[in-house]
């Protein structure tokens, strides 16, 4: 995927994901830094704190048993990263639920795939 497509995705956000990247933007959750709509290899996912090796996609009801998603997210994992999936509805009316898994997540020790010298390197370029 390009960086125009992330590009262009960044501007078409759905209700659910402007309201979750409103609370994880600029460092304003728990300080963790995070990007919307990053490129990852072949994909582009919604939103990633690169740092503790989390991918959060916020998903529609076309993505209900997609096995493209999980394809992805096996390919994901095999990157190292630990992808979260909600649906729509539950980042909407259930914010604070959303907010505590992602946390729990990001508080929990670092995958060993991530312990290394590039993931250091990667930090210190932002």
């Amino acid at each position: 995927m390009s960086l125009a497509q992330a590009k262009k995705l960044r501007s078409d956000m759905t209700d659910a994901e402007r309201r979750l990247w409103y609370l994880l933007r600029g460092h304003r959750f728990g300080g963790f830094k995070f990007k919307r709509q990053v490129p990852v290899g072949p994909y582009i996912v919604d939103f990633a704190c690169l740092g503790r090796g989390l991918v959060v996609e916020v998903d529609g009801g076309q993505h209900a048993e997609s096995a493209k998603d999980r394809i992805r997210d096996a390919w994901l994992n095999t990157q190292g990263l630990c992808v979260l999936r909600f649906w729509n509805h539950d980042v909407l009316g259930n914010t604070a639920g959303v907010l505590q898994t992602i946390m729990t997540t990001l508080e929990s020790p670092l995958p060993s795939s991530l312990r290394s010298d590039t993931l250091s390197r990667k930090r210190e370029r932002g």
